[in-house]
């Protein structure tokens, strides 16, 4: 393949918003490492994330709080020199985003460094200025809303966000307010199916879910679960593609063939 036809095949924020207008749904994974993201990107994955979830995942850490701007520049900059197609979206870890100097500062780290082509942050509309003064400086956002690890102590646990009418009313008003302050995509995070595609239809930009249900734009999953090497016990919303797989390289194809399909998730995925 040319450089040309690499280039004109190269997924980008523009490419996603596409997507989402032709309802052809964007198929995401984690990774951590450049044999991984080689892997995906030849497989044909959209977004490739390499997420502060490498503290429980690769670390061995019991939350991603601990994660600092070195790892995940680290991180990412290996997963870089995989790909050549995928979109690469790097998490901003805890901490690194508390105010829009600092978050220019560590987003800066993670384009210049690393190659970061979109960050993603936590939080709702208190991440409002941040998530301008990141977009003003081109800077591309993945808001994330729902579950957000980085509160797990605040949260009292890793719980589905949503289900009550005034906590799903709340974040539907802030993912319109994260794409007013420029977010270009949106991460819905344990979220009750029938509230995240209520916002999926809300806004303009694309959302992706992690039990979040089939009614968004694209899905996630970590790798490591999809190829059921995870301890202890797997997510509730997703699925060991590795089962019945002779391959890893199957796996990933069968995860993609399924989310573009829309055959996954199904029933028993979602909340």
């Amino acid at each position: 393949m040319s450089s040309h036809q690499q280039s004109a095949n190269k997924i980008t924020v523009r490419k996603l918003l596409q997507m989402k207008t032709a309802e052809e749904k964007i198929v995401c994974l984690t990774a951590y490492d450049v044999s991984f993201a080689t892997l995906l990107d030849d497989a044909g994955v959209d977004v490739v994330l390499v997420g502060d979830s490498l503290g429980m995942v690769i670390q061995g850490l019991e939350n991603t709080l601990p994660v600092t701007m070195d790892d995940m520049v680290y991180h990412s900059r290996c997963v870089a020199r995989g790909l050549k197609r995928s979109l690469l979206m790097v998490d901003m870890p805890f901490m690194s985003h508390i105010t829009p100097q600092v978050a220019l500062q560590n987003a800066g780290r993670l384009m210049k460094e690393s190659g970061a082509q979109i960050v993603k942050l936590e939080g709702g509309s208190e991440q409002r200025e941040v998530v301008m003064a990141l977009t003003s400086n081109g800077i591309p956002v993945c808001a994330h809303l729902g579950l957000q690890p980085q509160r797990v102590h605040k949260l009292g646990g890793y719980r589905v966000q949503g289900r009550e009418a005034d906590v799903a009313e709340r974040m539907l008003t802030e993912a319109g307010i994260l794409e007013q302050a420029g977010a270009d995509v949106l991460l819905l995070e344990c979220v009750p199916a029938e509230l995240a595609t209520k916002i999926t239809k809300a806004v303009s930009i694309p959302v992706i879910g992690i039990g979040a249900g089939a009614g968004v734009d694209g899905q996630i999953l970590v790798l490591q679960d999809i190829l059921g090497i995870t301890p202890g016990r797997a997510p509730k919303f997703s699925k060991d593609f590795m089962a019945g797989a002779d391959s890893i390289q199957a796996a990933i194809q069968h995860y993609i063939a399924a989310v573009k399909a829309k055959s996954f998730p199904q029933q028993e995925h979602i909340f």
